[in-house]
């Protein structure tokens, strides 16, 4: 008798706002409490009492197109890292 094989799922990972542009970020999550031009880029800052997240933007494309999310950095507002899915949660419900 075999012994069935087990599959390890890879950890979810909350992307969802990947490839969001500004405009999508503010419908998700509310004005952003700061938001730095960066170039060509965008900082989008969103904070509640529990974490901090920052989204950048750039252009899609090299002919300076729309900007949309391709890093988010996640912090609790002590500094610490923070899980990216659960300040996400934290943003979305902040009751």
């Amino acid at each position: 008798m075999q012994t069935p094989a087990v599959v390890s799922q890879p950890p979810k990972v909350r992307s969802t706002i990947l490839g969001l542009t500004a405009s999508e970020l503010v419908g998700h999550f509310g004005s952003p409490a700061l938001q730095i031009r960066e170039g060509v880029g965008l900082k989008l800052q969103f904070r509640s009492n529990r974490c901090v997240l920052d989204a950048f933007l750039y252009p899609a494309d090299s002919g300076g197109g729309v900007l949309r999310v391709t890093f988010v950095d996640t912090r609790l507002p002590s500094g610490i890292a923070a899980d990216q899915a659960a300040c996400i949660s934290a943003l979305e419900n902040p009751g």
